[in-house]
């Protein structure tokens, strides 16, 4: 008996289990752009986090409630195919299958379908999503009312979300790869082919200095858009705001605490955690009703959705599962300055006299009955006084 066979006969099974996973293992996963949503976060709302019309890439690939769908992609596979009077997607799948390695890296989550359906699913999504975005931008009304996703708003106005959600990408390089293969003479880049698609999600258009090639990398269509609308001017290091300590109270106790709100001009500067921040700051601001009310007379916000209950419980359940960065926080220098102002002696009295006396109408009125009780108290206890004197 050889020494491999009798050091092989007395390993220990746990060794011998973990070491055949580890011969298993996949290689790691260098910097992935396409996630799934975090259980803890998903929880919180299961529905906003998952496609109602449409799957692009694979992590909702198969699902039954999205198969309609598959045949409008071949459809708009077939349409693509006519923009150059082709027939075969023969070079369109030998293309996908030369980038399917680094498609599949870019994804957190294991690929458990093959080569094949892997790049079957990166064409037809691929070809769709080009397709799409060059019906909305060049065909005439004609042809969109031909076209059944255009004939029914609510199907278009989904599609729009679905293409958004964080698990419903395809990596960006593969839509440059089938754009670039197809693209015509004078036609738009593939990014304002995209921002005009989704011209109602960010008004990036509209902004002043705005340039495509200011966006930086592109990772997928979702990075697209929250990249356009971050602002251009690069963030200075004084201002990444100093260490939060602690948070500030919503809008109307601010209110009480004489603090104004008025409408602000569009924040110039930019980090990591720009949005998440804004959420944040939003969220303190914005504890009931009353708070959404009183920052939208003031102009700090609009309400779409009509009622301001909706949205007070909107911002409320935003951040839960959220980890802030507390070292980093955007708008730090606005708490520390907001909870100074309020810890004042005279601001927390100031504070206590508008919650207990001006917080109503009614309160309002009883406190200028009562005021105007004692002055005529006063001036009848002075009148009093000389004819008391005289008798």
């Amino acid at each position: 008996m050889g020494l491999k066979e009798t050091v092989a006969r007395r390993a220990d099974p746990v060794s011998a289990n973990i070491n055949e996973e580890l011969r298993r293992l996949s290689p790691a996963i260098s910097d992935p752009c396409i996630f799934k949503v975090h259980h803890q976060l998903r929880k919180t709302n299961e529905q906003a986090y998952a496609p109602t019309t449409i799957s692009i890439g694979p992590y909702h690939h198969g699902k039954d409630k999205l198969r309609p769908m598959e045949e409008h992609k071949l459809r708009y596979l077939q349409f693509f195919l006519q923009r150059r009077n082709e027939t075969s997607v023969d070079k369109y799948v030998i293309s996908m299958r030369n980038l399917v390695e680094r498609a599949r890296r870019c994804y957190a989550e294991p690929i458990v379908l093959d080569d094949n359906n892997f790049v079957k699913i990166m064409l037809l999504d691929g070809c769709f999503i080009i397709e799409l975005f060059r019906r909305f931008a060049y065909l005439d009304t004609r042809n969109r009312t031909s076209d059944p996703i255009f004939q029914m708003p609510w199907l278009d106005g989904t599609l729009r979300l679905d293409l958004l959600l964080l698990e419903n990408q395809l990596p960006f390089f593969i839509l440059e790869e089938l754009f670039n293969m197809t693209k015509q003479q004078h036609e738009m880049s593939l990014i304002n082919l995209a921002l005009t698609y989704f011209k109602g999600f960010c008004d990036t258009y509209h902004r002043e200095g705005f340039r495509t090639d200011s966006i930086g990398e592109v990772r997928h269509l979702l990075c697209l858009i929250y990249c356009s609308r971050l602002p251009a001017v690069p963030i200075m290091k004084q201002e990444i705001g100093l260490e939060l300590t602690r948070f500030i109270g919503c809008a109307t106790k601010l209110r009480e605490a004489g603090i104004r709100f008025t409408k602000g001009s569009y924040d110039r500067y930019k980090h990591h955690y720009y949005f998440t921040d804004y959420v944040r700051f939003l969220d303190c601001l914005i504890n009931s009703p009353k708070d959404v009310e009183l920052l939208r007379h003031a102009g700090s916000i609009s309400n779409w959705l009509g009622d301001d209950e909706v949205i007070s419980n909107m911002f409320n359940k935003l951040e839960d599962n959220v980890v802030l960065d507390s070292h980093k926080f955007y708008y730090s220098h606005i708490f520390a300055t907001v909870n100074e102002h309020c810890s004042k002696k005279w601001n927390k009295h100031l504070a206590k006299l508008r919650h207990n006396y001006f917080n109503s109408p009614w309160s309002l009125a009883s406190f200028f009955a009562a005021v105007t009780l004692l002055l005529l108290t006063m001036t009848q206890t002075l009148f009093s006084v000389p004819s008391y004197g005289k008798q």
